[in-house]
């Protein structure tokens, strides 16, 4: 247990002279509980880094073939998204899904469109403006913190974005915070197999295979309801309730 003293100064810890074997295992399981709040999506975030990355990653969104198999129209419908909702577009990029989720929430409905990212954001809001869509906001998030609106979310949709949660636990915290009391959280996930993503590229660019996200977020004070394949062996949905 040497290790136990400089892994305390790096916590802003002194470790005590004197500790016995279960004291020094005890502050192990501690240490170790804390290196658990870690970022863990580096694979996936590597390739957002910068704002050549981030523009590279932004022809692939806005690729009009997308629809093809994305079928953003029937997503919607499955979602159950009613008119006059309010739904979270967690993660929008450049905004993809939001003249889908616009449309379906009709003028007296709301979307809210969130990404960490400034230059995304300005392409979702050029994106809006192009199409008249005047039911959406923007806002800005953290990777901690998706900054919705407490208690006023029907539906948060998080779309290919799931593997870029660097905290999932915080992040579902705070849509759980988000969401109305009947409210769902929505996941549109790859899985995490060689033949969900072009050149095996899931293996290393999805952090959970689908049963493992399902348990992370049920642990989380979610309770699945509906699971269903959206892209044959590519993609899942998961509907998910607040508990």
């Amino acid at each position: 247990m040497k290790f136990v003293a400089p892994v305390a100064r790096a916590y802003g810890l002194r470790a005590r002279a004197g500790y016995g074997p279960a004291a020094q295992a005890l502050l192990c399981v501690v240490f170790l509980a804390a290196g658990l709040s870690a970022q863990v999506a580096g694979n996936a975030n590597a390739g957002y880094k910068t704002p050549e990355q981030r523009q590279s990653v932004a022809a692939g969104l806005g690729n009009p073939e997308r629809d093809q198999t994305q079928k953003p129209g029937q997503l919607v419908r499955l979602m159950g998204v009613q008119k006059g909702m309010t739904v979270a577009d967690i993660g929008t990029g450049i905004g993809y899904m939001l003249p889908f989720l616009s449309k379906a929430v009709g003028p007296d409905g709301h979307v809210i469109a969130e990404d960490i990212f400034d230059d995304f954001l300005a392409a979702a809001k050029q994106r809006a403006q192009n199409q008249n869509l005047t039911n959406i906001t923007f806002v800005k998030g953290t990777e901690s913190d998706p900054n919705l609106p407490e208690a006023q979310v029907d539906e948060a949709l998080v779309l290919d974005a799931y593997h870029h949660f660097d905290y999932p636990e915080k992040m579902l915290a705070s849509i759980h915070k988000a969401l109305k009391p009947e409210g769902k959280l929505v996941v549109v996930e790859y899985y995490k197999r060689p033949e969900a993503m072009p050149n095996g590229r899931a293996m290393t660019h999805i952090r959970l295979d689908m049963p493992d996200v399902i348990k992370e977020i049920e642990a989380n004070h979610f309770h699945l309801v509906m699971e269903r394949e959206t892209i044959p062996d590519s993609q899942y949905m998961l509907v998910l309730e607040r508990r």
